[in-house]
This record gives structure tokens, C-alpha cells and sequence, in this order.
């Protein structure tokens, strides 16, 4: 039976989770969807004859616009002639004709208001004669800011805030959030209309649903004013949201505002929407490098949702039960999952939902003899710190102990940073460039 060290399966579990980062890095994830044959351009099962367009612009949005524009220009070559994307501080790339707008994320700013109002005044310059790329990855709802009529940004960074902190879903905020804008659920594919529409994206929606991924602005958009206020009722939230963006619902819901365009609108028809990096890629390859390092592999779901707590009990427990009978995978196994948690937050301590994983899964295989847990996000940032997550194992809590820290207290104040910080236990990437959700493995081998 083979035998690995403690040692061995963390520098394993750092290698594997790279692997993963890697075959959804931009490059890489556009030129396997996108070639250039002379003046032909190749985009998924479609091809755009470049000759017959008078301009060519690039526009988007997220944590990966900036490397996923620099991909785009390089395949047009000199055919971009001008764009624009906004992107997460220091989520930069060298470009050449479209220019960047830094903003904030995951509460939007005026940087991102401003970014919006350019990139909607260029896409309403865009003639019949004209192809518009959109670039969308991660990130992208927060970065595109752009208040309906009767709102403000403050009305729009209190609702994210709000949204944040209770809990509820990507889906069930972004479902929000379009409600409350004038660019997103598809509006801007609205803007765009009479050219041709493509968009190029990176997903970080568990389902892959392209209508929630940065809200959708360029795909028709299901949902409706009452989808939105029946998910502000369900959290029970009405009074914490700004009065104004509540009265902005109710006028939705009785009609005199417009809804956001649906599958039968015009601008549809020139519309191309493709994934081209997804959380199901992620993990695919992380198996992959699992595998070649010496481990039975499992992937649980890279659908994977749920309070961060639970799911993590899950996890460790499944870590022990390996050890225990060898199911469900034997050692050494490598269980991986994907998808996106969330954090029901009752402290004011530091952190994200991914380092509260891993404490979460630490206390619950405390004492366990090598089993290791990591949990990052692919974006490289964890809730509003500079961490991708954090690692674990089954002395991190002792640990923690023998520094005077109490662990579940830790966990309860929502405070995971500073214990992992003080063990050396963070896992600290830097900006990515890429986003499409997170990637958690256990690891449980033979001492």
C-alpha cells in the first residue's frame, strides 16, 4: 500500500490545486474555443468573416478581462481597434488598443459606474456593420455598476453589502442585481444590437447558467421584478435594504417599470454566447494531476452550493471514513469538489469561505492521522482578504491551541485569516486572472 508523509500530500495538494488554476487560465481556456484562419476567426462552431465588418471592438468585464482581451487582441491582430473592460484593482495585463478601468469588487464604486457608462455609450455606437466581443469572467456584476433610473451607487454597494452578509446565493443576488440596472440582464446585448454580438466567458456560476454570470448583460434574462422580491422576502430583508432600492422593486412588480429583455427580443438574434472556462475544467484537471501523483480520485460535484460549514463537516467526514474502511476511494484518495459555498456571517472577524472551510474541516478531523484539506478560490482572493483560502490538516487545530488560539471561537466570529495567517497556513496566490469558482480536495493516505 503506498505510503505518503504529511509533508508529501500538502505539497500535493498545493500542486494539484495549480493544475487546476491552469486549465482555466485565460489563454489557454480562449484559444481552445477560438482560431484565426486568415480572415476568418473561428469562435466555437461559428465563424465571423472579419473583411466584412467596418469596426471591431472588445468590451467586458470580471477578475480575467484584462488577460482575456490581451488573448482576443493577439487572434485579431490589427482588426481591434479600440475597447474597453473593467477589471478588479491590480487584475491587470498589457494591451494594446483597449483600455482598462480598475474598480472595486465585491462592493462596486464609481470606478465601476464610470467603466459601465463607457462601455454602454460604446456599445450604442456599434452599427449594423459592426462585431462587438464581450469578454465576461467572474467578478463581472460588481465590476459593471451601472444604477437604473431613480437609483444611486450607494443604494447599489448597500444592497451588495446587504446580499453579502445573509447568505443567499450568486443566483439569487445577481437575480437582484439585474433588477436594479441599467446594463445587465441583457441589456447590453440591447445596447449592442444591430451588430453582431459575441461573447467569450469565463464562469463562475455553479450550473454554469449564463443568465447569472455577472448578471447576464448579455443573454436574455428569465427572472423578473417578482422573482426579486420574493428572494429579498425570503432572507427576511426588506428593512436592511435601501429604501429606494425596495421602491424600485415594488415598481417593477406592478409594472411601470420595463422588464429586462427575454428570449424573443431582436438583439438576440446576433448574439453569440460562448463558455470557454468553466469550474467543471478546473476540477477535471486537477483529477488529472491527482492521478499522476499516486491517487485514487473522486470528484464529489462541481455543483457543489451550501452553507461552507456544512459542506465542511461533509468533507472531513468523508476523510475520515477513508481512513476508517477505504471508501469511498482507498489510499491514498483524493476526493475533489467545485462549485461555491456561503457564508452565513454572524462575527466581525476576517476571512472568506474558504478559509472558513478549512477550519470548519480542521476541527472536524482533529487528531486524524494524515488527512489533509484545501479549499481556494481560483481567483486568488478569499472574501476581502488577500488570500485564495487555506490548508489543513489534522493538527491544525492542536496547533492553533498551542498558540493560544481557540479554534471554534475562531470559526464563530467568522475569523479564520488570522489563526491560518499565524500558522503559515494560508494559501496565498496573488490576482489569478481567471475566476471560475472554488476547488476543494481531501487528502487521506497510509502513514
Amino acid at each position: 500500500m503506498p505510503v505518503k508523509s504529511l509533508q508529501d500530500m500538502r505539497a500535493d495538494a498545493l500542486a494539484i490545486f495549480q493544475s487546476g488554476l491552469a486549465a482555466v487560465a485565460p489563454d489557454p481556456a480562449i484559444r481552445a474555443h477560438c482560431r484565426r484562419d486568415g480572415d476568418r476567426l473561428h469562435v466555437g462552431s461559428k465563424v465571423y468573416e472579419l473583411s466584412r465588418y467596418e469596426k471591431i471592438r472588445i468590451i467586458g468585464t470580471g477578475k480575467a478581462a484584462a488577460e482575456m482581451a490581451r488573448t482576443l487582441e493577439a487572434l485579431l491582430e490589427d482588426r481591434a481597434e479600440d475597447g474597453l473592460v473593467t477589471v478588479k484593482y491590480d487584475h491587470l495585463a498589457p494591451l494594446r488598443n483597449v483600455r482598462l478601468i480598475e474598480a472595486g469588487h465585491p462592493v462596486p464604486d464609481a470606478n465601476g459606474c464610470d467603466g459601465a457608462q463607457q462601455i454602454l455609450a460604446m456599445a450604442r455606437e456599434s452599427g449594423p456593420r459592426d462585431l462587438v466581443f464581450c469578454l465576461i469572467s467572474g467578478g463581472g456584476s460588481a465590476l459593471l455598476p451601472l444604477p437604473d433610473q431613480g437609483l444611486t451607487l450607494a443604494d447599489k454597494q448597500a444592497a451588495s453589502r446587504v446580499l453579502l452578509s445573509c447568505g443567499a446565493s450568486i443566483h439569487e443576488m445577481n437575480t437582484i442585481r439585474k433588477h436594479l440596472s441599467a446594463i445587465k440582464g441583457g441589456r447590453l446585448a440591447a445596447a449592442v444590437h444591430p451588430a453582431d454580438l459575441c461573447t467569450l466567458i469565463l464562469s463562475d456560476v455553479v450550473g454554469d447558467d449564463l443568465d447569472i454570470i455577472a448578471s447576464g448583460p448579455t443573454v436574455p434574462d428569465p427572472g423578473t421584478f417578482q422573482d426579486a422580491m420574493a428572494i429579498v422576502d425570503h432572507y427576511g430583508i426588506r428593512d436592511r435594504l435601501p429604501e429606494r432600492v425596495i421602491h424600485h422593486l415594488r415598481r417593477g412588480v406592478a409594472g411601470e417599470i420595463p422588464e429586462s429583455p427575454k428570449a424573443s427580443a431582436a438583439c438576440f438574434a446576433r448574439t453569440q454566447n460562448l463558455i470557454v472556462g468553466s469550474n467543471r475544467q478546473c476540477v477535471q484537471a486537477a483529477r488529472k494531476e491527482a492521478e499522476a501523483r499516486g491517487y485514487h480520485t473522486l470528484i464529489l460535484s462541481s455543483l457543489m452550493e451550501g452553507e461552507t460549514r456544512d459542506v465542511a463537516r461533509v468533507h472531513g467526514a468523508m476523510g475520515r471514513e477513508i481512513l476508517a474502511t477505504g471508501h469511498p476511494a482507498p489510499v491514498p484518495a483524493c476526493l475533489i469538489s467545485g462549485g461555491e459555498t456561503t457564508v452565513t456571517l454572524k462575527g466581525g472577524g476576517r476571512g472568506g469561505r474558504n478559509q472558513e472551510f478549512a477550519l470548519s474541516a480542521a476541527l472536524d478531523i482533529a487528531g486524524a492521522k494524515n488527512i489533509v484539506i484545501l479549499s481556494g478560490g481560483t481567483d486568488g482572493t478569499d472574501g476581502p482578504t488577500d488570500a485564495a483560502g487555506a490548508i489543513a490538516d489534522g493538527h491544525t487545530t492542536s496547533r492553533a491551541r498551542s498558540c493560544g488560539m481557540d479554534p471554534r471561537r475562531h470559526l464563530v466570529e467568522n475569523d479564520a485569516y488570522p489563526l491560518f495567517e499565524r500558522l503559515g497556513d494560508l494559501l496565498l496566490t496573488g490576482p489569478t486572472n481567471t475566476n471560475v469558482m472554488d476547488l476543494r480536495l481531501v487528502l487521506a493516505a497510509v502513514a
